[in-house]
């Protein structure tokens, strides 16, 4: 999943078909001159659907989509036919694609089973007949509805990624390579800061033929939650995670404090992240010794798990895969989604 190719924020203008018009029609046969109304209805104009599509990965596909118009609905006829309704226009999108209108940021709906169907525009109904408005004092009604107009709406769509496990950590906290060490993902790795700008997805092998999905979030600055830096643009794919790994490496001035300064700037952006399941792993622990490690297990004064590992030496990554594996099935239901590398 290359970054130029994975989009996860897309604006488009969405205008649902109008609705087509009623008809007044009057029955006329041969042997029947003056037959009563029999002007069918319009038909509805075409919906804009959203649907759920788990081969998707992407919003690729709608970033250069900024219109998208549906069908206009046919005008009723005579001998109470009802007009064919307008084309419907179904986008695909991945799961965990949410939609909020563009102008009030209201959250209009969420993606997040395969095939799920949901309209995000409604089209227009079509209008009634002249035969809906015969009564006995008006049999031979010359007016018919019209079809309703339909909806314009701009429509932002930003997609939250599926994953187990969602790795928090400042830049260069190792999180890119830790991942191109236990699973197949191919992240940018280099010594500068932001190297990530885009979230990478790898799948874990685990014990027994079993696997899980880690997802590797651009690094996180203090003042994140409040917009800093690559800001809340990437924090929310972690609100889909069944639990978190908040990296730090072995060499930081105070392991503890930066916990504490990641933890707080995911509480700044949503307060229900600090409740989801969570290991701290310290990185780059190769940089260290026997002694220096067991100075920093005295200051880890901390209420959750913590286990050291070196994507260098690959020494401790089945420790802590064997640690995180219990913390994702503490959810009601680990989110499991199939994985194909894009290297493959």
């Amino acid at each position: 999943m290359s970054g130029r190719n994975f989009i996860d924020y897309v604006k488009i203008y969405t205008k649902s078909g109008k609705g087509g018009a009623g008809s007044t029609h009057f029955r006329r046969e041969k042997y029947i001159p003056k037959g009563g109304p029999d002007g069918g209805d319009g038909g509805r104009g075409g919906h804009i659907i959203l649907q759920g599509n788990q081969q998707k990965w992407t919003l690729l596909h709608l970033k250069y989509r900024k219109h998208v118009k549906a069908g206009v609905g046919e005008y009723g006829g005579g001998a109470l036919k009802t007009g064919a309704n307008g084309a419907d226009i179904v986008l695909e999108v991945p799961l965990g694609t949410i939609a909020k209108d563009a102008i009030t940021g209201e959250f209009l709906m969420e993606i997040s089973e395969h095939g799920q169907k949901e309209i995000l525009v409604p089209g227009g109904r079509g209008g009634l007949g002249n035969n809906h408005f015969k009564s006995s004092t008006n049999q031979t009604p010359r007016y018919a509805q019209p079809g309703e107009a339909g909806i314009e709406r701009e429509i932002i769509l930003e997609l939250k990624l599926l994953a187990d496990v969602g790795l928090v950590g400042f830049p260069n906290a190792g999180k890119s390579t830790l991942l191109s060490v236990i699973s197949a993902a191919k992240p940018k790795i280099a010594s500068y800061a932001f190297t990530t700008l885009v979230p990478n997805l790898g799948m874990v092998s685990y014990r027994d033929d079993q696997s899980f999905v880690m997802a590797d979030i651009p690094g996180i600055i203090e003042g994140a939650g409040e917009g800093k830096g690559l800001g809340t643009r990437f924090l929310r794919h972690i609100e889909r995670n069944a639990a978190l790994l908040f990296l730090v490496p072995a060499d930081a001035d105070d392991i503890v404090k930066q916990y504490h300064i990641l933890l707080a700037e995911l509480e700044k952006y949503n307060k229900e992240l600090i409740h989801k399941p969570r290991l701290l792993a310290i990185s780059k622990s190769d940089l260290i010794d026997e002694e220096l490690k067991q100075l920093i297990i005295k200051d880890l004064d901390l209420d959750i798990p913590y286990v050291f590992f070196s994507s260098a030496s690959e020494t401790g990554l089945q420790e802590l895969k064997d640690a995180l594996w219990p913390l994702m099935n503490k959810t009601e239901k680990t989110i499991q989604i199939a994985f194909e590398d894009e290297e493959e």
